[in-house]
């Protein structure tokens, strides 16, 4: 089985205050579906508030990302059979978030 992430960038989410509460309902309830079919792996929504930062090989740290990169708003990571069980399942967050979602697939490493 391959690990996907389905995730969304926190500037899709164009939603009113009584739609953000029904997508969060929402979206809990596909996760814990998820959870029932023994697919999900792990997943939340990325901290804002708290700055990024690049950590080097000498363990310096310094504020901020590799240019273009960003990672925010919400994903989970799912193991599924198939590319379209994967895309099946990233529509089911899509309509529960009320915005499409980004779908990647991990590479296998037989170490993990």
């Amino acid at each position: 089985m391959t690990k996907y992430l389905i995730s969304f960038p926190s500037e899709a989410m164009v939603l009113t205050d009584d739609r953000l509460a029904i997508a969060d309902v929402q979206s809990h309830k596909v996760i814990e579906e998820a959870k029932a079919a023994g697919v999900y792996v792990f997943g939340g929504g990325i901290n804002g508030q708290v700055v990024p930062v690049l950590v080097s090989a000498d363990r310096s740290i310094s504020p901020g990302t590799y240019p273009g990169s960003r990672l925010d708003g919400g994903f989970a990571v799912l193991e599924l059979p198939s590319r379209e069980e994967a895309v099946l399942w990233a529509g089911k967050l899509a309509a529960a978030c009320g915005c499409a979602q980004e779908l990647r697939e991990f590479m296998f490493d037989p170490a993990s």
